[in-house]
């Protein structure tokens, strides 16, 4: 017996959709539930893992029960469902599922093997008479084969296992037009593109949400509450900016409780505006996994610093304390100042914090956090650029997270691979890298003259934000997912 499931019912009633979740008996709840709400049509979100990081299923659910009038049961691994955010767990109200139809699947990670789920669910709805669709993100072998090797006979077996249940299906959903093409060719599969869209909340951040602080919740290993803002106690020997890099707090008053000052924003009696000396915030979320080449971003920071440095004339015997301080008195820079924010978590995050340590920059500093998923919209509507080291294992799936960026109108520097010029447009709102040195040069190309005279960079925000406002996620999921689910379950019942 593998790892637990846990279920939760989304039930939409007088136009509002209720959730939540529970430890009662699946079966019992279901049926105890029934006598409630009477007959009606039904659907389970079966997910290959942890659901508080598998944003796109929770949008399928909310659809299903919002748009298609479904009464939804998600089967998942709930170990993260309290980073839910507001906008999904607030819908509450009670618990069923079918997890026994599949209780012997193996515990999940984030991309967990679809050996035995796709045969236990397939057996599953022909028990029930139910009609099995499949939403392909990836495939299971290829990132098995990131381990083991493309060679591998059990890569193959796996492969092979995939195509073979996956061709039971009923109908199938996929992420890009390239899996698409890669079904139809290779699988004999036809599958539908339902691109990944951001939801409503990830959205451009105002400048009184800039200005409030707001709390990160788990900052590793470093405990406290802090605030993005960056308070002078926060920072004082803080090894997450590195200790020698207090600098950044020394620029920040000591916070009152009007908060009159922050890193970036300061307000004069009603009005709140973007300082002119503030250092350009940067954000790039990971999993710390060996296919996110962190190492890339941490080299691009160094030549960034070394390159601004021999810009200006700068020398090592130059103190921090003196660059900060004009700064802060309002000197004007060609090049700003880089505050990387990293968020995310994973089994290579340590041994990158170390590296950041020793790292010895005077115009970059990083910070490692995880973030609720309330405030992680918010970040990213007050950052400047998103950084994406995100490569696929198949070549055929893109990341969401550079998604939710384009949400926030937040342009993007993303690794470039095969199919992700499906989503970053090179020069409209995004460019795309392949080395540290690229990245240090497209740094250094859209934040010279930060901030008011940087127009690449501005161009491509508008970019973004076009890319962002012109389709959302139940816009495309009622013009692709409910026609098809529509189609294959009249077929079914006939």
């Amino acid at each position: 017996m593998g790892g637990k499931f846990s279920a939760l019912k989304i039930l939409e009633s007088n136009n509002s959709v209720k959730a939540n979740w529970c430890n009662c008996d699946p079966m019992i709840a279901g049926r105890e539930e029934a006598k409630k709400i009477g007959r009606r049509g039904r659907a389970a979100v079966v997910v290959l893992g942890d659901i508080g990081r598998s944003p796109r299923m929770q949008y399928h659910a909310l659809s299903l029960a919002r748009q298609a009038s479904l009464e939804v049961d998600i089967v998942a691994y709930g170990e993260a469902v309290a980073a839910n955010p507001k906008g999904f767990t607030k819908y509450a109200t009670s618990l069923c599922a079918f997890a026994e139809a599949i209780d012997s699947v193996p515990h999940a990670s984030l991309n967990p093997p679809s050996v035995p789920t796709l045969a236990a669910v397939k057996f599953a709805s022909w028990l029930r008479r139910s009609t099995f669709i499949v939403d392909w993100h990836n495939f299971g072998y290829t990132l098995l084969a990131l381990s083991l090797g493309r060679s591998s006979l059990f890569v193959t077996l796996y492969r092979w296992f995939e195509k073979h249940y996956g061709k039971m299906s009923n109908g199938s959903l996929c992420v890009t037009r390239a899996m698409q093409h890669e079904l139809a060719q290779n699988w004999g599969i036809k599958a539908s593109v339902l691109y990944d869209q951001p939801p409503e909340f990830f959205r451009p951040t105002s400048p009184e949400e800039k200005h409030q602080p707001y709390g990160l919740g788990d900052c590793t290993s470093y405990g406290n509450v802090v605030y993005l803002i960056i308070s002078v106690e926060a920072e004082i020997g803080s090894t997450l900016i590195q200790d020698n890099h207090s600098h950044f707090a020394g620029m920040v008053p000591m916070m009152s409780t009007d908060l009159k000052e922050t890193l970036f924003t300061a307000r004069f009696t009603d009005d709140i505006s973007l300082k002119q000396n503030r250092p350009a915030l940067i954000v790039s979320s990971t999993s710390w996994t060996p296919d996110e080449d962190f190492g890339i971003l941490l080299e691009a920071a160094v030549m960034y610093d070394r390159r601004v440095a021999a810009f200006l004339n700068e020398d090592d015997s130059t103190g921090d304390d003196i660059l900060w301080k004009e700064i802060y008195d309002g000197k004007q820079f060609l090049y700003p100042r880089l505050l990387f924010i990293i968020t995310g978590k994973g089994p290579e995050k340590e041994k990158y914090e170390e590296k950041i340590r020793k790292l010895h920059l005077k115009r970059v500093a990083f910070r490692t956090m995880w973030l609720s998923a309330e405030d992680y919209p918010l970040l990213l509507g007050s950052a400047d650029l998103g950084v994406c080291l995100h490569t696929s294992s198949s070549g055929l799936d893109l990341p969401m997270k550079v998604v939710d960026m384009f949400g926030c109108g937040l342009p993007v520097c993303a690794v470039s691979y095969s199919c992700i010029e499906e989503l970053v447009k090179v020069g409209k709102n995004g460019l795309l890298f392949s080395s540290s040195s690229e990245l240090a040069d497209e740094l250094l190309m859209l934040f010279k003259g930060f901030p008011d005279n940087c127009n690449a960079l501005k161009s491509l925000r508008n970019g973004a934000l076009e890319m962002g406002s012109s389709a959302r996620w139940a816009t495309e999921w009622e013009e692709n997912a409910k026609p098809l689910i529509t189609e294959a379950s009249l077929l079914f019942s006939i």
